[in-house]
Protein backbone atom coordinates (compact mmCIF):
# COMPACT_ATOMS: atom_id res chain seq x y z
CA UNK A 1 0.00 0.00 0.00
CA UNK A 2 1.15 3.73 -0.64
CA UNK A 3 2.05 6.06 1.65
CA UNK A 4 -0.17 8.90 1.39
CA UNK A 5 1.59 12.26 1.08
CA UNK A 6 -0.05 14.26 3.53
CA UNK A 7 1.37 18.50 3.87
CA UNK A 8 -0.28 20.49 6.69
CA UNK A 9 0.40 24.81 7.23
CA UNK A 10 3.35 25.32 9.77
CA UNK A 11 2.89 24.24 13.22
CA UNK A 12 4.93 26.00 16.35
CA UNK A 13 4.66 22.25 18.01
CA UNK A 14 7.20 21.01 15.53
CA UNK A 15 10.14 23.37 17.41
CA UNK A 16 9.07 21.46 20.43
CA UNK A 17 9.18 18.28 18.82
CA UNK A 18 12.65 18.41 17.35
CA UNK A 19 13.87 19.98 20.42
CA UNK A 20 12.39 17.24 22.42
CA UNK A 21 13.81 14.51 20.25
CA UNK A 22 17.05 16.45 20.08
CA UNK A 23 17.85 16.30 24.16
CA UNK A 24 16.51 12.20 23.82
CA UNK A 25 19.66 12.25 21.27
CA UNK A 26 22.09 14.04 23.51
CA UNK A 27 21.78 11.71 26.41
CA UNK A 28 23.67 9.14 24.15
CA UNK A 29 25.69 11.50 22.05
CA UNK A 30 26.50 14.42 23.59
CA UNK A 31 30.30 14.05 24.02
CA UNK A 32 30.81 12.67 20.61
CA UNK A 33 29.00 15.52 17.90
CA UNK A 34 29.48 18.97 16.70
CA UNK A 35 25.73 19.31 16.71
CA UNK A 36 22.38 17.96 16.16
CA UNK A 37 20.57 20.28 13.19
CA UNK A 38 16.47 20.70 12.55
CA UNK A 39 16.57 20.35 8.93
CA UNK A 40 13.72 19.83 6.59
CA UNK A 41 10.46 21.80 6.19
CA UNK A 42 9.45 21.62 9.64
CA UNK A 43 12.74 23.62 10.43
CA UNK A 44 11.28 26.82 8.33
CA UNK A 45 9.01 29.13 10.27
CA UNK A 46 5.67 29.40 8.07
CA UNK A 47 6.44 26.34 5.93
CA UNK A 48 4.05 24.06 5.16
CA UNK A 49 5.37 20.32 5.49
CA UNK A 50 4.71 16.70 6.26
CA UNK A 51 4.31 16.83 10.11
CA UNK A 52 7.28 14.47 9.76
CA UNK A 53 10.73 16.08 12.35
CA UNK A 54 14.05 15.50 9.85
CA UNK A 55 17.44 15.47 11.90
CA UNK A 56 20.51 15.14 10.63
CA UNK A 57 23.19 14.61 13.61
CA UNK A 58 26.55 15.83 12.79
CA UNK A 59 29.82 14.17 13.39
CA UNK A 60 33.75 15.43 12.65
CA UNK A 61 34.19 12.28 10.62
CA UNK A 62 33.64 8.35 10.28
CA UNK A 63 36.37 7.49 12.69
CA UNK A 64 34.06 7.99 14.96
CA UNK A 65 30.86 6.71 13.22
CA UNK A 66 30.93 2.79 15.46
CA UNK A 67 30.56 4.65 18.35
CA UNK A 68 27.76 6.69 16.92
CA UNK A 69 25.88 3.40 15.87
CA UNK A 70 26.49 1.63 19.06
CA UNK A 71 25.35 4.92 21.41
CA UNK A 72 21.90 5.43 19.37
CA UNK A 73 21.57 1.71 18.97
CA UNK A 74 21.31 1.48 22.70
CA UNK A 75 18.30 4.02 22.54
CA UNK A 76 16.05 2.29 20.36
CA UNK A 77 17.99 3.34 16.22
CA UNK A 78 18.75 0.53 13.63
CA UNK A 79 21.57 2.00 11.00
CA UNK A 80 20.42 1.45 7.38
CA UNK A 81 22.82 2.56 5.45
CA UNK A 82 23.22 5.47 3.60
CA UNK A 83 20.31 4.57 1.01
CA UNK A 84 22.21 5.44 -1.58
CA UNK A 85 23.34 9.13 -0.84
CA UNK A 86 26.84 9.48 -0.14
CA UNK A 87 28.01 10.52 3.37
CA UNK A 88 24.89 10.79 5.27
CA UNK A 89 23.18 7.88 7.12
CA UNK A 90 20.16 7.16 7.80
CA UNK A 91 18.16 5.85 11.16
CA UNK A 92 15.13 3.74 11.53
CA UNK A 93 13.55 4.40 15.41
CA UNK A 94 11.88 0.78 17.14
CA UNK A 95 12.73 2.63 20.51
CA UNK A 96 10.63 4.93 22.96
CA UNK A 97 7.03 6.05 20.99
CA UNK A 98 6.06 8.80 22.72
CA UNK A 99 8.98 10.55 20.70
CA UNK A 100 7.63 13.00 17.95
CA UNK A 101 7.81 11.36 14.22
CA UNK A 102 11.23 11.44 13.03
CA UNK A 103 13.57 10.50 10.29
CA UNK A 104 17.29 10.69 11.52
CA UNK A 105 20.42 11.07 9.68
CA UNK A 106 24.17 11.68 10.53
CA UNK A 107 26.50 13.39 8.31
CA UNK A 108 30.40 14.20 9.20
CA UNK A 109 30.84 17.81 8.62
CA UNK A 110 32.43 17.93 5.23
CA UNK A 111 29.46 16.42 4.00
CA UNK A 112 27.74 17.68 0.62
CA UNK A 113 24.93 16.26 1.82
CA UNK A 114 24.71 18.06 5.08
CA UNK A 115 25.70 21.26 3.39
CA UNK A 116 22.40 21.06 0.86
CA UNK A 117 20.32 20.30 3.78
CA UNK A 118 21.81 23.40 6.05
CA UNK A 119 21.66 25.66 3.06
CA UNK A 120 18.56 25.08 1.88
CA UNK A 121 16.77 25.67 5.44
CA UNK A 122 18.82 28.51 5.85
CA UNK A 123 18.05 30.45 2.68
CA UNK A 124 14.49 29.41 3.58
CA UNK A 125 14.35 30.89 6.87
CA UNK A 126 15.62 34.27 5.81
CA UNK A 127 13.41 34.51 2.40
CA UNK A 128 9.49 34.58 3.44
CA UNK A 129 8.54 35.14 -0.61
CA UNK A 130 10.29 31.35 -1.19
CA UNK A 131 8.56 30.09 1.72
CA UNK A 132 5.27 31.41 0.46
CA UNK A 133 6.02 30.02 -3.06
CA UNK A 134 6.92 26.66 -1.69
CA UNK A 135 4.37 25.89 0.46
CA UNK A 136 2.15 26.73 -2.06
CA UNK A 137 3.94 23.98 -4.56
CA UNK A 138 3.68 21.85 -1.59
CA UNK A 139 0.41 22.12 -0.84
CA UNK A 140 -1.00 21.50 -4.50
CA UNK A 141 1.71 18.76 -5.34
CA UNK A 142 0.17 16.80 -1.97
CA UNK A 143 -3.45 17.97 -3.46
CA UNK A 144 -2.68 16.80 -7.12
CA UNK A 145 -0.74 13.38 -5.53
CA UNK A 146 -2.08 12.27 -2.57
CA UNK A 147 -1.15 8.55 -3.60
CA UNK A 148 2.48 8.77 -5.13
CA UNK A 149 5.27 10.02 -3.45
CA UNK A 150 7.22 10.36 -6.27
CA UNK A 151 4.68 12.56 -8.43
CA UNK A 152 4.38 14.54 -5.40
CA UNK A 153 8.26 14.71 -5.39
CA UNK A 154 8.70 15.71 -8.80
CA UNK A 155 6.02 17.73 -9.19
CA UNK A 156 7.95 20.62 -6.06
CA UNK A 157 11.30 19.59 -7.97
CA UNK A 158 11.53 22.53 -10.00
CA UNK A 159 10.91 24.77 -7.32
CA UNK A 160 13.49 22.98 -5.25
CA UNK A 161 15.82 23.25 -8.11
CA UNK A 162 15.08 27.23 -8.54
CA UNK A 163 15.93 27.56 -4.46
CA UNK A 164 19.08 25.45 -4.89
CA UNK A 165 20.45 27.66 -7.34
CA UNK A 166 19.65 30.84 -4.76
CA UNK A 167 21.72 29.76 -2.32
CA UNK A 168 24.46 28.60 -4.68
CA UNK A 169 24.44 25.37 -2.69
CA UNK A 170 28.00 23.76 -4.30
CA UNK A 171 30.57 22.04 -2.27
CA UNK A 172 30.92 25.12 0.29
CA UNK A 173 32.35 23.76 3.54
CA UNK A 174 29.41 23.40 6.45
CA UNK A 175 28.27 26.15 8.55
CA UNK A 176 25.41 25.92 10.65
CA UNK A 177 23.87 28.95 12.65
CA UNK A 178 24.16 30.30 15.86
CA UNK A 179 21.95 31.54 18.09
CA UNK A 180 21.50 31.88 21.98
CA UNK A 181 18.90 30.34 23.72
CA UNK A 182 17.18 33.28 25.59
CA UNK A 183 16.31 31.49 28.73
CA UNK A 184 19.54 30.01 29.60
CA UNK A 185 21.72 31.94 27.36
CA UNK A 186 23.28 28.89 26.03
CA UNK A 187 24.48 29.45 22.23
CA UNK A 188 23.27 26.49 20.50
CA UNK A 189 23.32 25.05 16.84
CA UNK A 190 20.11 25.59 14.67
Amino acid sequence: MAKRVVVVPYNEQWRTDFETIKQYLLTAIKDITISVEHIGSTSVEGLSAKPIIDIDIVIKDYSIFDTVVERLSSLGYIHEGNLGIKDREAFDYKGNADLPKHHLYVCPEFSAELHRHISFRNYLRNNPEAVLKYSNIKEEGAKLFPDSIDDYISYKAPCIEEIYKKCEIKNKPFQCEKKTDSVNGNQEEV
